[in-house]
């Protein structure tokens, strides 16, 4: 039956209030509860990869966030610093450990967003932060995934991840910032665990995690 133009005009109230103000209540309450449970596992992962690959534990790197600022996104260290005799570092298929290749099929190197998402860098679900260096590569409808935090997870994560082409990705990114709300979040965070359990799709075809996005501008 379709909606009639009262109910869609509740639906877009619920959902502008949601975005406004639920969605980080929700990010606060479920980031700061993941913390507190999952403190074990997060230091044991530290202590394998202090261990294991040395110091640091944490790979720290700046990310665009919402409208494109910068921020400190923090994971676990998945790679080690080899170089080659040039002091340029090896490519990343062969920097990436065992260990490190466990991490990121587990998604267990990204429990320390978890952090930025409790001070407010990052949301539970949005689009996800790439590279800053890809800022000025977006088409105007691409750029647009900026307009909402980037998330842990978000709508290409758990439509395909990286088996999508970079296209695919920003429009469903574009689709999230235009459909976010209450409901597609919590579908969002659901399909994670499934897809995490899964282990599926976490490396391009051909590449240790993704090609290198270029842009689709011209």
């Amino acid at each position: 039956m379709p909606l009639s133009v009262g109910q869609c005009a509740s639906n877009d109230m619920s959902a502008r209030l949601y975005r406004s103000c639920g969605k980080r209540l929700l990010d606060l309450i479920l980031s700061s509860a993941a913390l507190l449970g999952l403190f074990p596992v997060l230091l044991a992962v530290g202590v394998v990869v202090r261990l294991r690959l040395g110091a640091p534990v944490w790979f720290v790197q700046a990310r665009p966030g919402a409208g494109g600022r910068s921020f400190n996104l923090v994971k676990f260290r998945t790679m080690t610093s080899q170089c080659d005799a040039l002091g340029v570092p090896l490519p990343d298929a062969e920097r990436v450990t065992p260990v490190g290749r466990f991490l990121r099929s587990s998604s267990l190197d990204e429990l320390p967003e978890l952090w930025n998402v409790l001070v407010g860098d990052m949301s539970l679900v949005g689009p996800r932060p790439l590279l800053m260096q890809y800022l000025g590569r977006y088409t105007p409808e691409e750029a647009r995934r900026h307009e909402v935090r980037p998330g842990v997870t978000g709508l290409a994560q758990v439509s395909g991840r990286n088996a999508l082409s970079w296209k695919r990705k920003f429009e469903l990114d574009v689709e999230y910032v235009d459909r976010s709300s209450l409901a597609l979040d919590l579908d969002i965070l659901a399909r994670t665990v499934w897809q995490v359990v899964a282990r599926r799709d976490i490396n391009q075809p051909g590449h240790a995690t993704a090609e290198e996005f270029m842009g689709h501008a011209s």
